[in-house]
């Protein structure tokens, strides 16, 4: 990918706002690829619930725009920022790449198991980076017609039980 990139002059971007910040098992899950991108988008997780955004890019890219050409109305804001850099201090001290990545481990082996077991609520395709782990919610063993009503039910019983998941997907069922 990324020869064809620089081949062809196209600016290769790494969407990490949902991604990014230790939940795949490294900072970033372009890392698990070995790909340098020119841009990545940064959000979510960076703020530790605070609203923050930002860009990360190669020098020649992000020095291109005149002085004040990047940023926007609410760039900057003091308690989003610190925020921020109280996230990168605890990702670092509590090692949270690699617990994640630990706890991803955890998870797809637990899934996979589910997945040998269970006729009733069949389980296709399991996947995962670090601690972002999804698997699809079918309506027979083997197949790969999608059960979105399964999927929310999964999702409703799991909160009954304190855990978050999210259903998403073209089809609901992941």
């Amino acid at each position: 990918l990324r020869e064809i990139c620089d081949a062809h002059g196209i600016v290769l971007v790494a969407d990490e706002a949902q991604s990014g910040f230790a939940r795949t098992g490294k900072v970033f899950a372009i890392e698990h690829y070995g790909i340098e991108p020119d841009l990545i988008p940064v959000a979510k997780a960076l703020g530790g619930g605070f609203p923050i955004s930002g860009v990360i890019g190669k020098r020649a890219i992000m020095d291109a725009p005149d002085p004040g050409g990047l940023g926007g109305t609410y760039g900057g804001n003091p308690v989003s920022c610190a925020a921020a850099l109280a996230v990168l201090d605890v990702i670092a001290e509590e090692g949270l790449c690699a617990r994640a990545d630990a706890l991803g481990k955890r998870m797809l082996e637990r899934i996979e198991g589910f997945k040998r077991a269970n006729d009733s609520h069949p389980i296709g395709d399991v996947r995962g980076l670090g601690a972002m782990v999804a698997f699809e919610i079918v309506k027979e063993r083997g197949g790969n017609d999608p059960d979105a009503d399964t999927a929310k039910a999964v999702a409703a019983k799991a909160l009954e039980h304190g855990l978050i998941v999210l259903t998403c997907g073209f089809y609901g069922n992941v």
